[in-house]
């Protein structure tokens, strides 16, 4: 009887290591199909649990680690030789900075102060099609006049205005081919900028009109849940 009883208490106690033993196995096996599915377009995660930020996650992100970009017009310039922050990147084309381009540089500007402690774990970056010393900065009051066929004032050089108003921009040139291929979205006539992380991907597009406060809890909410 005491035989039979040992049999079975050692059964069960394989039992109980096999259990033991299978759960992170199980986990793991899960995990890698889950991975691959994403990986190959099978399921969509973001869509199927949602996600909590107000801008609009860029799906799948797109690299800029594979772009040159000139440095003001100048030297070549890899994104890699910037400091490894997470980066508000404003996109603009074309010989004038008028008001949409100007409204962008100052709500950047005015989410980066707000951040805070955090407010060097991010850097701001332009980027144009031309040198921004090639690129005039309009009169704000005047830019809306263009509408109605009035030629706008020029009050300076998007370079010298950088330098006045937004010290600590980095300002780099690619040619508009290249820039359309990385960031399509540009063109988009309702206006985004961008949020790009610390290894280079564009992962998320700001409207202008989304409310500054909603953009600074998305940014704090990357900085506090990502080491860098």
């Amino acid at each position: 009887m005491s035989a039979g009883n040992d049999v079975v208490k050692r059964q069960q106690g394989r039992r109980v290591l096999l259990l033991i033993a299978g759960i992170p196995l199980s986990m793991m096996l899960a995990a890698t199909l889950l991975w691959w599915a994403v990986a190959e377009g099978q399921f969509d995660i973001v869509g199927a649990v949602g996600t909590a930020n107000h801008g609009e996650l860029i799906v799948p992100p797109k690299s800029v680690s594979q772009s040159t970009f000139s440095d003001d017009g100048a030297a070549d310039l890899l994104w890699e030789d910037l400091p490894a922050k997470w980066h508000l990147l404003i996109v603009h084309r074309g010989e004038l900075c008028e008001a949409v381009c100007q409204q962008q540089l100052y709500q950047t500007r005015q989410i980066h102060i707000a951040l805070g402690k955090d407010f060097n774990r991010v850097g701001r970056v332009l980027l144009t099609d031309l040198p921004a010393d090639a690129i005039a900065v309009t009169s704000t009051a005047e830019a809306a006049s263009e509408a109605v066929g009035v030629a706008p004032s020029v009050d300076a050089t998007l370079a010298d205005w950088i330098a006045a108003e937004h010290a600590g921009v980095t300002a780099l040139t690619l040619p508009l081919a290249e820039m359309e291929q990385l960031i399509p979205t540009t063109l988009a006539p309702n206006g985004h900028w961008y949020v790009v992380d610390p290894a280079g991907w564009i992962m998320m597009q700001v409207a202008n009109d989304l409310y500054y406060k909603d953009v600074i809890s998305d940014l704090r909410f990357l900085l506090k849940n990502s080491g860098s």
